[in-house]
């Protein structure tokens, strides 16, 4: 059986052997001035004993120098016209570059550079972690430099070394894998999303060749740096380790982030085949992009339609179950504000001793409390441990990178507390109902701030979100309030009375939040807030409660 798919420039083809596992190619379906550019990628599972799909494809692909200037002089301006076009339509690029060790990447990443403009990229060599790294989730460091909308950042290496040398050497355990697979193609999704280009370039040589450029490496006191000793061992065992390589190209191959590999045995062939692919990625991101213009001026209208299209007897409510009056007198509170933040000062410096990061999310009503609720809980901790993130409109830098990246920026490293005065969702509810961002964008950000909060959580984060819920009789009381003291005068806006106008779309919206984000690894805690006494001991209780929990199962 036949299966032919077109995506894209690519065609996917999918051959179905009897009694074997299916065995998928992507041939790219373009020439350049007659030089066809070859296997884009070739993968499938093998049997033990079989030979490994990458080591079919052809590796004695050679271009003359002749041929390699005439199409470098082609593809040099194309390539800094498309940097300038990409900038114009505000379009960000990652290219990364993976592959075997002296298989090319650094001749390649000076390739790709040398025709751009220097104030438009960066390079990234990702390969040794720094000790700030070690100390947040693996893909923070990944995050932190995506480009802003325009630039391009370029990879030495990529977010795959958790499923290739750190699983070689044995750091990635087997049972891991899956979870490493997940969040790497949850993040591609995510940038590609927001419309993020990714380009992903996989240069590949055989172990004869490699060895040969190893002991040419090891054979000058200039150069002989640059072999370690897994770059030996890996060389060593390189059947073993290209197994591993050709599982990732399998798992993290997608429509939106496909894998290009790169015949890397003649240096030339290997540049010009690179450019090429870079090319023709980011001419068809541009012609998307004016595609893309065209098409969401016709649907704006069509969406804003569709809003209320569920009916409000069918809608599920979570706040409307919700009795906000919960009763506690001055001197209750009091009396366990005094040990809770005895206990929590106490647990604070459990926290580094363990390196536990604590994520702390406060959303809700407008006067609902969250400040006088963080004040609370702060009072309690070192200063030197933790962050208060006050979150407002985003500004320039923020709005040009993916919504949340400004997030990732301010996640807690290892033993210390971040606490968000306002946070990551934002995106559905003030930017869902003021319209500051499309529907397609705020309906994706459930699954999107779901897996955010999974790889938190799977770095060994504590992750707890509250919703301080208050009625809106409390809600107006404490705006005259504000309004009549001089002291507080300075909480109160016109945007405040403008959202309380709102109040029944926002109630709906943070239903449909809390019912679609709540998880056993980052659950919402609802709280009750007309009192002010009861809501600031119930967060104090809930995040003493987590902590608590979180050390007791690390002893056990």
């Amino acid at each position: 059986m036949l299966l032919k798919k077109k995506c894209g420039n690519q065609f996917s083809v999918i051959i179905a052997f009897s009694g074997t596992e299916r065995k998928v190619f992507h041939v790219e379906n373009n020439e350049t001035k007659g030089i066809k550019c070859g296997i884009i990628l070739l993968y499938a599972k093998t049997e033990k004993g079989d030979e490994a799909m990458l080591e079919k494809i052809d590796l004695n692909k050679k271009m003359g120098k002749k041929e390699y200037k005439e199409q470098m002089e082609i593809l040099q301006p194309k390539l800094a016209y498309l940097q300038r076009a990409c900038k114009e339509c505000r379009i960000p690029v990652i290219i990364v570059y993976e592959g075997l060790g002296a298989a090319g990447k650094g001749t390649l990443i000076n390739q790709v550079i040398a025709p751009l403009d220097p104030r438009g990229f960066s390079v990234h060599s990702t390969a040794v972690e720094t000790r700030e790294e070690k100390m947040h989730p693996f893909l923070w460091r990944f995050w932190t430099k995506t480009p802003e909308k325009g630039r391009i950042a370029i990879f030495d290496r990529g977010w795959y070394r958790r499923v290739l040398t750190d699983r070689f050497d044995g750091l990635t355990a087997e049972s891991e894998l899956d979870s490493a697979y997940g969040e790497i193609c949850s993040f591609e999704k995510q940038l590609t999303d927001d419309r993020m280009v990714i380009i992903k370039l996989f240069t590949y040589i055989s172990k004869k060749e490699q060895r040969k450029r190893f002991e040419k490496l090891l054979a000058s006191k200039k150069t002989q740096w640059r072999v370690t000793k897994d770059d030996l061992k890996r060389n060593k065992h390189y059947e073993e380790y290209l197994e591993m390589n050709e599982e990732m190209l399998e798992k993290t191959d997608s429509d939106y982030a496909p894998w290009n590999i790169i015949e890397g045995t003649d240096r030339e062939y290997a540049a010009v085949k690179m450019m090429q692919i870079v090319v023709n990625a980011l001419e068809e991101a541009v012609a998307e992009n004016k595609r893309k213009k065209t098409s969401d001026a016709a649907c704006n209208e069509q969406d804003m339609q569709e809003e209320d299209a569920v009916s409000d007897n069918l809608r599920t409510s979570v706040l409307a179950g919700i009795n906000p009056a919960k009763e506690m007198s001055k001197e209750e509170y009091k009396e366990k504000l005094e040990k809770l933040q005895t206990r929590l000062s106490e647990l604070h410096n459990q926290l580094y001793r363990y390196r536990i990061p604590v994520v702390l999310a406060f959303e809700g009503w407008d006067a609902g409390g969250k400040g006088g609720a963080i004040k609370r809980l702060t009072r309690a901790l070192d200063p030197r441990g933790y962050a208060v993130n006050p979150v407002a409109s985003p500004n320039d830098i923020e709005k040009v990178h993916h919504y949340l990246w400004r997030f990732w920026t301010k996640m807690p490293k290892a033993g210390h507390v971040a606490i968000f005065d306002r946070s990551w969702y934002g995106r559905v509810m003030v930017e869902r109902i003021e319209g500051f961002c499309k529907e397609e964008e705020w309906k994706r950000a459930y699954r999107e701030m779901n897996e955010m909060e999974a790889e938190l959580a799977h770095a060994g984060n504590i992750v707890i979100k509250f919703w301080l819920h208050i009625d809106k009789d409390e809600q107006e009381r404490r705006f005259k309030e504000r309004q009549e003291n001089p002291a507080k005068q300075w909480k109160i806006t016109d945007e405040d009375w403008r959202n309380r106008a709102k109040w029944d779309e926002y109630e709906k919206a943070v239903d449909e939040m809390l019912v679609r984000t709540s998880t056993l690894y980052a659950p919402w805690v609802v709280v009750e807030g007309n009192n002010k006494y009861y809501a600031r001991i119930k967060v104090l209780e809930t995040v003493v409660s987590a902590i608590e929990e979180r050390i007791k199962q690390i002893k056990e």
